[in-house]
């Protein structure tokens, strides 16, 4: 997650910190269809011009999102202007301190099911492979966003920095202060912290150099070391 990524989702998660606004987004994410301003205003108890003043924030922030539409069902000449319509907005709004990752946990298990479905491969090997190909993918996406990415432990680092790890690199050793899969690798420790490995190991096979990742489990960091040189 980038500085400007975490603004974003904070101020989202923030807006509805303010009473009247989280009511508002409540009662339109609750109804079947998108609401008007009208709709919203009586559903909770304020003037029109309080619910139209928070509903637009809600819509600024990406946590509702717009649409217009004939109420009345005519149209043509005469069948008036179309209604301002709220609804919930598409995207997801989160933010999780330290910074998990679960969504991708999620999505390499999905994919290493299918996978093991079809080839008949064991579900273990197939979320490794899903892993490695995962972390190869940003080990090449860095070279594309960089052209050259420079020495591999910095590169390493960035890679691993904007995937929630917290790399800190120290006496020639990057440790991972941060597990994005915390929950997850206490209650399935061997699962995770191969998966984590098999990541890991990807993002470092594309990047060179003398990076070797090993398993080193420690109650406060994520399992994962990654030595250098």
């Amino acid at each position: 997650m980038t500085l400007d990524d975490f603004a974003d989702r904070v101020a989202g998660i923030a807006a509805l910190a303010e009473p009247v606004r989280r009511d508002l987004y409540l009662f339109v994410t609750t109804q079947p269809d998108a609401v008007s301003r009208d709709q919203a205003a009586e559903g909770v108890g304020v003037p029109r011009h309080t619910a139209k003043f928070h509903l637009d924030r809600l819509v600024e922030e990406g946590l509702l999102q717009i649409e217009f539409k004939r109420l009345s069902g005519r149209r043509g000449p005469g069948a008036g202007r179309p209604t301002k319509l709220y609804r919930r907005a598409g995207g997801d709004v989160a933010v999780s301190l330290p910074d998990r990752r679960y969504d991708l946990a999620g999505r390499l298990m999905a994919q290493a099911i299918e996978d093991s479905s079809r080839d008949g491969t064991a579900v273990v090997d197939a979320l490794n492979d899903a892993a490695a190909a995962f972390g190869a993918a940003l080990g090449d996406q860095a070279h594309t966003n960089a052209g050259e990415v420079g020495e591999p432990r910095v590169a390493a680092c960035k890679v691993l920095a904007a995937n929630g790890y917290e790399p800190r690199l120290h006496d020639e050793t990057i440790t991972l202060r941060n597990c994005p899969f915390d929950a997850l690798a206490r209650e399935h420790t061997a699962l995770v912290c191969g998966m984590n490995l098999a990541l890991i190991q990807g993002v470092t096979d594309r990047l060179g150099g003398n990076l070797t990742p090993v398993l080193d489990p420690s109650q406060d960091r994520c399992c994962v070391v990654v030595s250098v040189g």
